[in-house]
């Protein structure tokens, strides 16, 4: 089942979605908003899998045309969106180029940040900044959104807990995260608002993609329509979606609605998967020539991110942002 929130006030309005993201169907009688669905998933969420099956059998007689443009987040805020850095290689390689070690216990105890879930932004939103010189990046990651998750869940029972699954921009500001970083208290200002993809879909919908803890697609990113990278989210995972999940439920209980991102999707072959961030970029640079050459983004500059079936058809949709200054 696909699933999007079209831009109304400010928690959107739910529609079905087509298979192919072509048409799509208010969820009318079911629940107006995608929090309401998740808030009572047990009832909303056969009767939403029902109007699904009509809408791709071209059953619904309201049905309209999907237009991706027009797409809120599928949650445009959340009570808890918590990101983290499965992908322990992207950790190391920006440590390494400024000359640090990894902490051994960096591939064991995952390591993730609460960012702001008041304020997400849509899919074709542009990505607003004050100062460009604050070095503005893009981060494309998977994310999962979870029903009501109980303290102290166990990565095995977390599984049961994963219901929607989206594409991410976690958007950072390099040149701030640094002074941040030092004061021991982790990431704010550095972290404004995040992207989500025009669709979340049920893990169903990946068919054998999808193991129950990994998504083993390749998500493309690209800035100015240049490829950037397009890593494997399932290669390369230390610590998957459920092990991510109970790590943060082990001392509060997340209620439905929660995002969970996996952090930036990074492969230890760079030179054949690519980078989903322009850090990893200039970490490699800096590496191989004393110094970083590629630019962070500036305005005017596009950024798109995009995940592919075995088909070549797109699955969630694109986010497809422009960096403009903040008016």
């Amino acid at each position: 089942m696909k699933l999007a929130s079209l831009k109304s006030g400010r928690d959107g309005q739910l529609v079905v979605v087509s298979r192919d993201l072509k048409k799509a169907v208010v969820a009318t009688g079911i629940a107006h908003t995608l929090q309401h669905a998740l808030d009572h998933w047990n009832k909303t969420e056969p009767q939403l899998q029902a109007l699904y099956a009509q809408l791709n059998q071209g059953q619904c007689a309201d049905l309209f045309d999907f237009d991706e443009t027009q797409c809120a987040s599928p949650l445009p805020r959340t009570f808890h969106w918590v990101d983290g850095s499965a992908y322990v290689t992207h950790v190391e390689l920006v440590r390494q180029a400024r000359g640090d070690t990894l902490p051994e216990n960096f591939w064991h105890d995952p390591l993730v940040y609460q960012g702001g879930g008041d304020t997400l932004i849509g899919p074709r939103d542009d990505i607003q900044v004050i100062d460009p010189d604050w070095g503005i990046d893009l981060e494309a990651e998977v994310a999962i959104i979870t029903d009501d998750v109980p303290m102290g869940t166990t990565p095995e029972q977390a599984r049961k807990h994963i219901k929607l699954i989206l594409l991410v921009n976690d958007v950072t500001l390099r040149n701030l995260t640094a002074n941040e970083l030092k004061k021991g208290f982790g990431f704010y200002q550095s972290k404004p608002s995040s992207a989500f993809s025009p669709v979340a879909v049920t893990p169903d919908e990946l068919g054998t993609a999808w193991d129950g803890a990994r998504v083993h697609l390749p998500l493309h990113a690209y800035v100015n329509e240049k490829l950037l990278g397009q890593p494997n989210a399932g290669e390369d995972m230390v610590f998957d979606f459920p092990t991510l999940l109970a790590h943060v439920a082990k001392t509060r209980n997340m209620c439905a609605g929660a995002i969970l991102g996996s952090g930036t999707i990074s492969n230890k072959d760079k030179v054949k998967m690519g980078s989903c961030c322009l850090v990893e970029v200039r970490m490699l640079e800096t590496i191989e020539f004393g110094e970083p050459k590629t630019p962070y983004l500036k305005y005017g500059d596009t950024i798109r991110i995009e995940m592919l079936n075995a088909k070549g058809e797109s699955i969630f949709g694109s986010i497809a942002q422009t960096v403009r200054p903040y008016v």
